[in-house]
């Protein structure tokens, strides 16, 4: 009978190359077990080899985020919906950073491309439950605004899970989403409350 695989050892596995990645160390069969208590069969059991764990890094990020987002429920307020989905993508980054690092490498492929676009789609999502409440004009491009309000994240979080901010730099992600909702057509003292709302990071 074959042995029932046990998920810890994969996200152990994951989670240790990712921070060797991070701390530029090489990641081998050998270094990669060291002091884990695993075995290098491990790799091969649970990834088929190196190879497999390159791809099943950065799938595990995308994986993680999707699930971090999934987490956020949604409310009667969809510009406080869209901050808070703002705010689980910076929480996701800031609890995985070495991981989150692997996430944007292309030189790591995707065993599911779909699932990158997929968290992206949370959010275009998002910008059209505000548009058809009224909240953003109706001429608004979703998949535009989804796609600043991301690059928005993104940045605050390079620079600080990954960069060198303190954390306090998170606040900014208020401002500058209100900023860009307004531009959308949200009335701004509305907008800033909306925001301020949702964003927890």
């Amino acid at each position: 009978m074959a042995r029932t695989k046990d998920p810890a050892i994969r996200s152990l596995l994951i989670d240790r190359a990712a921070q060797m990645l991070a701390a530029r160390e090489p990641v081998t069969l050998r270094s990669l077990v060291a002091g884990t208590g695993v075995s290098t069969m491990a790799v091969y059991t649970y990834f088929d080899g190196m190879d497999g764990l390159w791809t099943a890094m950065r799938q595990e990020g995308f994986t993680r985020l999707a699930a971090r987002l999934a987490a956020v429920t949604p409310t009667d307020d969809p510009v406080r919906d869209l901050a808070a989905l703002g705010a689980a993508y910076l929480s996701n980054a800031l609890a995985c950073p070495d991981l989150y690092r692997v996430m944007f490498d292309a030189r790591f492929e995707l065993a599911d491309a779909a699932a990158a676009d997929d968290t992206l789609h949370c959010l275009v999502t998002g910008v059209d439950r505000a548009r058809a409440a009224g909240r953003f004009r109706a001429g608004v491009d979703p998949l535009e605004l989804a796609t600043q309000s991301w690059m928005i994240g993104h940045g605050l979080v390079s620079l600080v899970a990954t960069g060198p901010l303190p954390p306090q730099t998170l606040a900014h992600g208020v401002p500058l989403l209100t900023a860009l909702f307004v531009s959308a057509g949200d009335t701004p003292d509305r907008c800033r409350r909306s925001v301020e709302q949702g964003w927890h990071p």
